[in-house]
């Protein structure tokens, strides 16, 4: 079964530490990326079943926003493989 994929993404270092963590605690998904954006933007990208990303995501998103702004959430059920390869290649 292919994974699924969730993006949390903030404007601040801390907020982003505090959406990993919620994110990791809150179902059982793996931190795929951690991506300085830039101008202030870092995105957490975590994978795992559909149902656990989602809730990961919901749960990030929660915790960054009580420190600093949530810029964008995003869950991607069943990515394409080119998708995936953007992804593996850092162009995303």
């Amino acid at each position: 079964m292919k994974e699924s994929v969730g993006v949390v993404e903030t404007r601040g270092l801390v907020a982003s530490i505090a959406a990993a963590d919620a994110m990791t605690k809150a179902s059982k998904v793996s931190i795929k990326e951690f991506r300085f954006v830039g101008s202030g933007l870092v995105a957490v990208v975590v994978a795992g079943e559909i149902a656990a990303v989602q809730a990961a995501v919901d749960s990030g998103r929660q915790a960054a926003d009580k420190i600093a702004e949530v810029v964008s959430c995003n869950v991607i059920a069943n990515p394409h493989k080119e998708v995936e390869k953007l992804m593996q290649r850092g162009d995303a």
